[in-house]
């Protein structure tokens, strides 16, 4: 699966599968960009993926180590998602895995480096997404 095609997939994998990948993507992921979240549990216990989706990138939105930067991401992130045109909670997981993949890049004085760990964090998105959908019995 192509790193820029990430998008292409998220309406294919059902809401379980959504779910997952947002959940590390917010709370593994997201260690790197040092957005170190911790959910409030009681307020996600036993809601469905539609409930519990945008419950879980509620909180993670209200954690911003740079309120700058945060905002800054946030903006290019919609603005992309926006432009996939996705629909539902694909556009939640469209959304978390372009805020995250850009808050991430602390190093990178060139552009060029920038883009290489833009790259990998596009790679890792892309086998994380393919090994939770694996495991829920889809293929890409």
């Amino acid at each position: 699966m192509s790193d820029l095609a990430l998008h292409q997939y998220l309406p294919r994998v059902p809401d379980a599968v959504l779910q997952e990948f947002i959940e590390w993507c917010v709370l593994e992921q997201a260690k790197a960009a040092e957005c170190n979240f911790t959910p409030d549990r009681s307020k996600l216990d036993n809601l469905p993926p539609a409930d519990y989706i945008p419950k879980l990138v509620d909180q993670f939105m209200k954690v911003k180590p740079d309120p700058i930067k945060a905002g800054l991401v946030a903006a290019i992130a919609g603005k992309e998602a926006d432009q996939h045109a996705l629909s539902g909670l694909a556009i939640a997981a469209d959304f978390v895995s372009l805020y995250v993949k850009y808050l991430i890049p602390k190093e990178g004085s060139t552009k060029e480096e920038a883009e290489e760990i833009l790259t990998k964090v596009s790679q890792d998105q892309s086998e994380k997404l393919t090994e939770i959908a694996k495991k829920h019995g889809i293929e890409f």
